[in-house]
């Protein structure tokens, strides 16, 4: 009989620099993993910031922009991002927060569940990433999401034609539902197998853990979640 594939639900958004960290630690523990052909990865949809504009506005640097919301100085603020930067490059990502600008996500989102259906759902995962971290895009703009659909192999009207209507809002709208129920305030958060939970960019090593233990365990083991640097409304810590 066919082994039960093990099932990964991530949920993080776009904007979110520890979720791009988070994406390369797992794909770290994935590797060696003896069942890694039996993933499947889901990423799921959350908003760090649903009010934010869908169309480009004011550019204020993201030193601005933290040192207000924390009532930083400049310094201070640099300092932070620095730091974050850091940990990135650790792992092989250019976190270019001085390109980096704010923008509404839920069209990516609706994007990234069209691109589930096609099995390119990474895929476009690993480019929004870099068009906002490192290419410094407007991850509102619907040109800039089209053309990342393009870039993984979409098509490229069949994109647009997604993000001019309203198809998968319900599939978003559902992925926010269910992180609320779940107690998600922060993301990336991971779960395994519908039954593990780990929360925050924690390293390869506890994700690997993870993977091994959801693989072992029966249906019945008890849900634990794990703390760790994670981005929510409030900001990313």
């Amino acid at each position: 009989m066919d082994t039960v594939p093990l099932r990964i639900d991530v949920w993080s958004d776009v904007v979110c620099p520890w979720c791009y960290i988070g994406k390369r630690h797992l794909e770290a523990a994935l590797k060696g993993f003896p069942h890694a052909d039996k993933i499947e990865l889901v990423w799921r949809a959350f908003e760090l910031d649903p009010s934010a504009p869908k169309l480009p506005g004011e550019r204020r640097s993201m030193v601005d922009r933290i040192a207000t919301k924390y009532r930083l100085d400049r310094a201070s603020a640099q300092a932070q991002l620095d730091r974050v930067a850091g940990v990135g490059a650790q792992d092989g990502l250019e976190l270019r927060f001085d390109r980096m600008q704010p923008g509404n996500t839920f069209d990516a989102h609706r994007l990234l569940h069209f691109a589930h259906e096609l099995a390119r759902q990474d895929a476009l995962k690993e480019r929004l990433f870099r068009a906002y971290m490192t290419d410094g895009q407007a991850i509102s703009d619907r040109d800039v999401l089209v053309a990342c659909a393009r870039d993984v192999g979409l098509d490229e009207a069949a994109a647009r034609d997604v993000l001019d209507g309203d198809r998968y809002t319900r599939d978003v709208r559902g992925d926010e539902a269910l992180a609320g129920k779940l107690g998600i305030t922060g993301v990336p958060f991971f779960v395994f197998n519908g039954e593990l939970a780990v929360s925050g960019a924690q390293p390869a090593t506890v994700l690997r853990a993870m993977l091994d233990r959801a693989w072992s365990e029966s249906a019945q083991v008890q849900a634990i979640a794990v703390g760790g640097a994670a981005c929510g409304p409030d900001g990313c810590s």
